[in-house]
């Protein structure tokens, strides 16, 4: 059995305009939050007994915060737990700002101008001190946009230059799978200014890149904002050209559309993204992080720093006492969901040998039946045996799915 790690990094500088993740800017407890991460990581490897990690992804947050010795003391910490694959894939995100070398040869402990000192010409070192032999060998760049007018709007601390900066530093330093998150549909945002963000980022030579559209989650600044009348949205009419136009940049680039919001060069797929889609067991650990034992069972760490340092920080932290977490069972109408929702969001779609296998004739016959419609007016494809949205209908996929749901 494979299965996936997700570690949580929940300090940030500032918060961004449209951000709703768990996070926090009391970057001083990180020495003492990292050793709290290590005891969940300790205490939580019996949960994947027999399983071998193919992906380690550390999010956030900002991940390039950690300093050197904390990012060595988390992934010490999960080698030495967990059955690693000597190939397995190690996403670390990064924010470009944190990314630009300090003017001065003198290094700071903290953040990622100590990072980014201890890049090689070879790579990352390896960061386990020989307990696995890992290390960070692909990186996600927050940049969002290349437009400055914009990364100032939502709160980015990087500006244009420093992003493009931050990539040749990445692509010297060696690291050769990198991947970098645009956002369209920003307010303002004209689909000129969008077409300059896609032709920087495939010229800078990424090998993969996630672009969503911007939505209004509640208690952002962003929403703050447009309640106010202080912005407006953009218009679905423009939200689909920008869509259509990424899709057609991304080809032209010879990048391939894997997944709604996902591209990537052949062979450069993000694999622990795709653990999720395809129901891949996983372990999230960090106050917020998420889990699933491949089965039925759902685990939410609360999104709370003081009560997971309370429960973490002790000399037996995880070993004893309730941790800060819920639990939900999935019935078979959330699996059936599920399976629809994750197929239908990948380019090979639902494959219905193993939808017939898993839910039964009767499921499968519903799920074409329901599935006609569209079939008919080309919005969902039939072929070899999996059902997948035409690229068409990729930005109204949301409707589509509902309909094919339990």
């Amino acid at each position: 059995m494979t299965a996936a790690l997700y570690i949580h990094i929940p300090f940030c500088r500032s918060r961004c305009a449209y951000c709703d993740f768990f996070s926090t800017t009391r970057e001083p407890e990180m020495p003492t939050y990292v050793q709290a991460l290590c005891h969940e990581v300790e205490a939580r490897h019996s949960e994947l007994p027999h399983a071998r990690v193919r992906t380690i992804y550390i999010g956030g947050g900002t991940p390039s915060l950690l300093s050197p010795t904390l990012l060595h003391q988390i992934l010490n910490t999960v080698y030495a737990n967990y059955e690693i694959d000597s190939d397995a894939e190690v996403t670390m995100e990064m924010n470009p700002d944190d990314l630009d070398p300090p003017p001065a040869p003198p290094v700071r402990e903290g953040g990622s101008c100590a990072l980014i000192s201890s890049l090689q010409a070879g790579g990352l070192p390896s960061l386990t001190g020989g307990v696995g032999g890992g290390s960070i060998n692909r990186v996600s760049l927050g940049i969002q946009t290349f437009d400055d007018d914009l990364l100032r709007l939502i709160r980015r601390r990087h500006d244009s230059a420093s992003a493009i900066q931050a990539v040749r530093h990445l692509q010297a330093a060696g690291i050769r799978n990198i991947s970098i998150d645009l956002i369209y549909g920003l307010p303002s945002q004209t689909l000129a200014q969008w077409e300059h963000d896609l032709d920087t980022a495939f010229v800078l030579g990424v090998q993969h890149l996630s672009a969503y559209a911007l939505s209004y989650e509640e208690g952002t600044l962003l929403t703050r904002w447009r309640d106010e009348g202080r912005i407006r949205e953009a218009s679905d009419e423009l939200s689909v050209e920008m869509f259509q136009r990424l899709c057609q940049r991304a080809r032209e680039a010879g990048f391939e559309h894997y997944e709604i919001s996902n591209f990537a060069l052949p062979g450069y797929q993000s694999r622990h993204n795709s653990s999720y889609w395809t129901g891949i067991p996983y372990l999230g650990f960090g106050p917020g992080a998420h889990s699933y034992d491949g089965l039925r069972m759902r685990r939410a760490n609360l999104p709370d720093l003081n009560e997971y340092l309370s429960f973490y920080s002790s000399p037996r932290g995880g070993r004893e006492g309730t941790a800060p977490c819920s639990y939900e069972q999935l019935s078979d109408p959330d699996l059936h969901d599920e399976a629809v929702m994750c197929g239908l969001r990948t380019r090979e779609g639902i494959d219905l040998q193993q939808f017939l296998a898993r839910f039964g004739q009767s499921r499968l016959d519903t799920l074409l039946t329901n599935a006609a419609p569209h079939l008919s007016a080309g919005r969902l494809i039939l072929a070899a045996d999996h059902l997948h949205l035409a690229e068409h209908a990729l930005m109204t996929s949301d409707d589509i799915m509902s309909d094919l749901m339990a």
